[in-house]
């Protein structure tokens, strides 16, 4: 509108949420991924604002639970490095999306998670006053704790007037090293305030760029080049090295210049699995009897109570966060700590390496190279000997399963992988040779797979998502949300189903803990969930292709037409009977 202030004519003014959708689209945010309520009264009205005036803004994806919402916008950030918008109501939503906040901490994916709070006004002394019952129950006292302990920066806007500035903090926080989730909350009264254009500021990305990963101190690079140049038994560690193309590239050409053997322990974003250095994904066995160990972007390298390194071995970190602040107990070894960007840290040493090479070393990282060959041809013969049993009808074997799927995928498809207790069949039958095209969150909320393979597809159209889950792990998925934005944006992902009809992860944990107690004497581990589920009709429900299969026979077809529906645009769901809790 127009309006008229002292000493000025025809000054436009518009609301606080007018602003706010300016705002995102100066801050890069290309997508808000939103599941609307009663707070979101004025955004919707500015959206329509804004269409009308043909002005940018976000594209907006709505997603029938917050879950989805959260996941979605985390796979497009893990394909892009570029974080977007979540919309979400007030506490109850944001409660809905805290799971995908902490898988998104943890995998350090950034991501603006924007809530309303409960109206502030009760007879309608501004506009937005609460109108309805829900906004005398929806104010906790503290809506930001929901989400406190998994996102880095969090605020509530205090006025409208400095929305834009807010959010360009909120933009450079997340999308800083280490990256992860921030969270605005927003009052209906503040987001219908009006204000002049000439005193919103604007805030350029040029000019507030976000903190960029940097070096290491060369002294402390050359430490641990001299370190390998004398090593016998090097060992490098990585978990998400994968996220960060330059990492997993210069993780591989250390350890192929140095002949170290590469372990990607409790695998989350894959490296290449191509390299000749590559060994595996349990160092256990190797652990004990390293001279030089070097851990990677990596969150549990192994677990303390079953594996103990040498008293005499030397462990460096190479991480953005090497103490893991966000963890309040985390021990293991550190000779050495290098701080930065784990990619540039690595071509430091990989350059530090090659200047002070003996050729000493170079023939012992010659034969140890040589050795790595039997232990890559030794994986590969296991892999495919637990391959060859296909199972039984009703009871199909997971390893049989993943080896016929990695058949019919290309290398640039990405698995998301919530298989939990199946998960060594997905990671040893599907051997992906390009960084970055298997994940799993280095969060504990299940639920995941689903959303992020969405939002993976929104990012890179040119390429198959494959959700890869157990039946206990769909259910947290909220299939039918998800089923739901896959038809309305058209975004044709494959799921698979994995179904043992239970809590495998519950019942083996329990069997560690106690393994002659009474659950396991009376076979009661309270794991097991519905046995006779139609998860295909979930699927259908949504216009997807579905099938159930429980013959190993059928697997290699039901699998081929399951892709070729997803190819040819359409999602499709893979329901899979598998070997029994």
């Amino acid at each position: 509108m127009d309006t008229t202030v002292a000493g000025k004519s025809n000054v436009r003014d518009f609301s606080t949420a007018y602003y706010l959708l300016e705002g995102l689209n100066e801050a890069g945010i290309e997508y808000l991924f939103c599941n609307f309520g009663t707070d979101h009264a004025p955004i919707i009205e500015e959206m329509a604002h804004r269409r009308k005036l043909g002005e940018a803004m976000p594209k907006v994806v709505r997603c029938p639970h917050e879950n989805t919402a959260a996941h979605m916008a985390a796979g497009f950030a893990l394909v892009t490095g570029r974080g977007q918008g979540v919309m979400v109501h007030v506490d109850v939503g944001t409660a809905n999306a805290a799971n995908g906040m902490h898988n998104m901490f943890r995998s350090r994916l950034p991501v603006l998670l924007m809530a309303g709070k409960a109206p502030y006004t009760t007879h309608n002394e501004l506009v937005g006053t609460r109108d309805t019952h829900v906004h005398f129950v929806q104010e906790p006292f503290d809506q930001g704790s929901l989400v406190r302990p998994y996102v880095k920066w969090e605020w509530t806007l205090p006025s409208g007037v400095v929305v834009k500035e807010a959010l360009r903090r909120a933009h450079s926080v997340m999308q800083s090293s280490p990256r992860g989730p921030v969270y605005l909350m927003m009052q209906r009264e503040t987001l219908t305030e009006h204000w002049n254009v000439d005193v919103i500021h604007r805030y350029p990305t040029e000019r507030f760029t976000p903190l960029a990963g940097a070096g290491a101190d060369p002294e402390l690079v050359a430490a641990l080049a001299d370190r390998l140049i004398a090593a016998e038994n090097p060992i490098l560690i990585t978990g998400y090295g994968g996220t960060d193309e330059l990492t997993a590239q210069k993780i591989d050409e250390v350890a192929q210049f140095a002949g170290v053997p590469i372990f990607e322990a409790n695998s989350k974003c894959n490296i290449s699995y191509a390299s000749p250095c590559f060994a595996g994904f349990v160092p256990d066995d190797a652990v004990p009897a390293v001279d030089v160990g070097i851990l990677v972007d990596v969150e549990v390298p192994w677990f303390p109570a079953e594996v103990q390194p040498n008293d005499r071995s030397f462990w460096a970190h190479i991480d953005v966060d090497v103490l893991k602040v966000g963890s309040p107990m985390w021990t293991f070894p550190g000779n050495l700590r290098l701080q930065g960007d784990s990619g540039r840290i690595l071509d430091q040493l990989l350059t530090a390496l090659k200047a002070k090479a003996t050729p000493r070393f170079k023939a012992a990282a010659a034969a140890r190279l040589e050795r790595l060959k039997a232990v890559r041809q030794e994986r590969q013969e296991h892999a495919a000997k637990l391959a060859a049993n296909k199972g039984q009808p009703g009871a199909i074997n997971p390893h049989y399963f993943m080896a016929e799927l990695g058949k019919v995928l290309d290398a640039k498809d990405v698995i998301f992988n919530e298989a939990v207790t199946n998960t060594p069949a997905v990671l040893m039958q599907i051997p992906r040779p390009l960084p970055k095209t298997a994940f799993n969150t280095n969060g504990a909320g299940l639920g995941w797979s689903g959303g992020m393979a969405l939002g993976a597809r929104l990012a890179a159209p040119d390429r198959m998502m494959v959700q890869v889950s157990g039946d206990g792990g769909f259910y947290f998925n909220n299939p039918s949300s998800t089923f739901a934005v896959a038809q309305q944006y058209q975004l044709p992902i494959l799921s698979i189903v994995l179904d043992n009809s239970g809590w495998s992860a519950v019942k083996q944990s329990t069997l560690r803990v106690f393994p002659d107690g009474m659950a396991n004497s009376s076979d009661e581990f309270e794991s097991k969930l519905a046995a006779k589920v139609e998860f295909t009709k979930v699927a259908e429900a949504f216009g997807a292709y579905a099938e159930k299969v429980a013959d190993p026979a059928d697997v290699a077809a039901a699998i081929k037409r399951c892709v070729k529906a997803v190819r040819g645009g359409r999602a499709a769901l893979l329901h899979a009977m598998v070997t029994r809790l």
